[in-house]
């Protein structure tokens, strides 16, 4: 039985944007261990029977932010972004460029001597050194994607940084419940989901929650973090526990379901009150088929869409913790 930081380091030194990568490998090797897996596309895909046919269907997406290639010149890339990326962070960056061979490389930076220290240049605008020159266009084409290049550390109690805690986390903690439910007695089939292209526009969500058909859901992802110059009422408190969601997209009645099955098992939890829509998978599962009763349960992040998302590990165990409570309480009718 491997921790939660253990996994999670995995998975986020795995990569995945696109159809490049590794991490539906990597999160496969742990997923299979209590249920049955599949792949259906760039998704993965596990299911632990249950005693009746009702299904339901946990979602956390496993595609990262990234970038593609658009040109190669003089020796050096430019690229767009493959999601939403705060080029306010991208000078002095270092990335991996996948070519025909994973090469390094980093953001170029103007010298504060010879620029403007307060400009901010849009990433189309900026280019990347590998350093291989004029040889580069042997190595790298355009279309060929390009992620960040940091390392999983840990910081103070139960904190970590990395990229990709977007939303691997809540693959870990999708992985996590899968263990606390294995062998166990359940009321319902649950399918957990590992899904793509969340980071522009949700489309595995939409399609297989559709292929799967659920009669309930529950998607999880990262919501942000208290942080410094940041409103108290758009965040949630790392440390403190999930993040469930309230919202006029989602089912009153999972989301106090939900509920329950935290203060059942005196598991800590805070809510997160959004007006619309919640920008995650969430919005296109609940409009598949004639509708899918969907909750949504969130981990606090710091640094969002950056290379150095921090997360507190007890989050991540609250929503494992909590959605397994859900479907062990769940009453079928």
């Amino acid at each position: 039985m491997q921790s939660i930081k253990e996994i999670l380091k995995k998975l986020c030194e795995a990569d995945f944007v696109g159809s490049v990568g590794s991490a539906l490998d990597t999160a496969g090797v742990f997923l299979s261990k209590y249920c049955t897996v599949r792949r259906k596309g760039n998704n993965l895909i596990g299911e632990i029977k249950g005693n009746t046919d009702y299904t339901v269907l946990l979602d956390a997406h496993i595609d990262q932010i990234g970038m593609v290639v658009t040109a190669v010149k003089d020796g050096f890339l430019k690229v767009q972004s493959a999601g939403g990326i705060d080029s306010r962070m991208l000078a002095g960056m270092r990335v991996t460029v996948y070519g025909k061979e994973p090469i390094r490389g980093v953001f170029c930076s103007t010298p504060p001597h010879l620029g403007k220290s307060d400009s901010v240049l849009k990433i189309e605008d900026m280019y990347i050194d590998t350093g291989l020159g004029v040889k580069l266009s042997d190595v790298v084409s355009v279309g060929d994607r390009v992620v960040f290049s940091t390392e999983f550390s840990e910081l103070a109690g139960d904190k970590v940084t990395a990229k990709s805690i977007d939303d691997r986390a809540g693959c870990v903690a999708l992985i996590k419940c899968a263990e606390l439910l294995s062998g166990k007695e359940l009321p319902c089939n649950v399918v957990f989901l590992l899904s793509d292209a969340e980071e522009i526009g949700g489309m595995g969500a939409k399609t297989q929650s559709f292929d799967i058909s659920p009669d309930l859901a529950v998607a999880v992802d990262v919501s942000f973090g208290n942080a410094p110059d940041i409103a108290a009422d758009k965040t949630g408190t790392l440390g403190d526990g999930a993040m469930i969601g309230i919202s006029p997209v989602l089912s009153h009645t999972v989301t106090e379901m939900l509920k329950a099955a935290a203060e059942n098992k005196e598991i800590k939890y805070q809510l997160e009150v959004m007006g619309g829509k919640t920008s995650t998978n969430a919005d296109k599962i609940v409009e598949t088929r004639c509708g899918v009763l969907t909750g949504l349960l969130s981990i606090p992040i710091r640094n969002m869409h950056t290379p150095v998302e921090v997360v507190d590990v007890k989050d991540i165990s609250s929503v494992a913790e909590i959605l397994a409570s859900f479907v062990l309480t769940l009453e079928v009718k």
